[in-house]
């Protein structure tokens, strides 16, 4: 739906056209669109229209950057944690089990 209105403003019935979902399932998905800013409505006669609201993209897109960062950041630490070599078996931690049972 998103897609279809980046091309420009279109009615509910038109959104729904290619898709394989009833007409009321479209008015749902339309309502989650509006309430979350992302398309406005307006309603003129029987026909209700629908554009995307650039404000909406916006808040979008700052949210998707920054997940994006944070996983990025993620990623690197683990990427760095794997790339350091195995401790020898000299430099690793005593086992827990070896000093309870030396006790």
């Amino acid at each position: 739906m998103v897609e279809r209105l980046s091309r420009g403003p279109a009615s509910v019935k038109e959104l729904a056209a290619p898709l394989a979902m009833s007409l009321a399932a479209v008015v749902q998905h339309v309502q989650v669109l509006e309430q979350s800013g992302v398309i406005r409505t307006e309603k003129v006669g029987r026909v209700r229209s629908c554009r995307l609201d650039p404000a909406g993209l916006n808040v979008a897109e700052r949210w998707i950057v920054e997940r994006r960062a944070l996983w990025e950041r993620r990623l690197d630490r683990l990427g760095d944690l794997l790339a350091e070599p195995e401790p020898s078996s000299e430099q690793r931690a005593p086992d827990r089990n070896t000093t309870e049972e030396q006790s």
